[in-house]
């Protein structure tokens, strides 16, 4: 009895871990695909103080004046990416501009950047963890909190307070990725979002 007892007990230990493997593969690609379709645009503040987290969105504020304008003939992913490269310049300086007019002297950086970000959520369009790229301003010595969105497809442009993303937005999200990578982000509700344990072959024990 023993010894049955214990083969069943690898069984089941064999088969959550074959699952749980092939659940983490699919979803590793499928933030991938996710990831490939994005740029991200992040903001990060010299420091938490709240004079510098104001300046944050001051200097967000401009730029992204500037990039609706430059972005807003835009239609891929390519596109969006030269178009940022090419002003990369005008932006720092236009970032400089607003930190000087502040009585702040900070050092500005401007760049792409590939790396590991949390989960996310704008509205209700909620991006998993994992690695993005991301256009990048940082002021100062970047100690503070960042501020982020979805610099293609357009999620910048819209108020971020919004519980619900327009239809518009989530269109053009939709023109660029598949259908399962469309849903991923677009749960309607977050606090139902829980990780799952199944058995891939003892399935009557799910």
């Amino acid at each position: 009895m023993k010894k049955i007892i214990t083969v069943l007990l690898l069984v089941l230990i064999v088969g959550i871990f074959l699952n749980g493997t092939y659940k983490s593969k699919e979803k590793l690609e499928l933030q991938k695909s996710i990831a490939d379709s994005l740029i991200r645009f992040h903001v990060r503040a010299n420091s938490d103080s709240n004079e510098d987290q104001e300046l944050k969105l001051k200097v967000k504020e401009r730029v992204l004046e500037l990039l609706q304008e430059e972005l807003k003939t835009s239609d891929s992913i390519d596109a969006s990416r030269n178009i940022l490269e090419e002003n990369i310049e005008e932006i720092k300086e236009l970032a400089l501009e607003v930190i000087h007019s502040e009585g702040y002297d900070y050092e500005v950086s401007v760049y792409f950047e590939n790396a590991y970000f949390p989960m996310k959520t704008y509205g209700d369009i909620c991006l998993p963890p994992g690695e993005y790229e991301a256009f990048r301003i940082d002021i100062g010595k970047v100690e503070g909190k960042n501020w982020w969105c979805v610099i293609y497809p357009p999620l910048c442009f819209v108020d971020s307070t919004c519980a619900v993303v327009p239809d518009d937005t989530k269109a053009k999200f939709k023109e660029v990725l598949s259908e399962d990578a469309y849903e991923a982000i677009t749960i309607s509700n977050k606090d139902e979002i829980e990780y799952e344990i199944e058995f891939k072959y003892l399935k009557f024990l799910n």
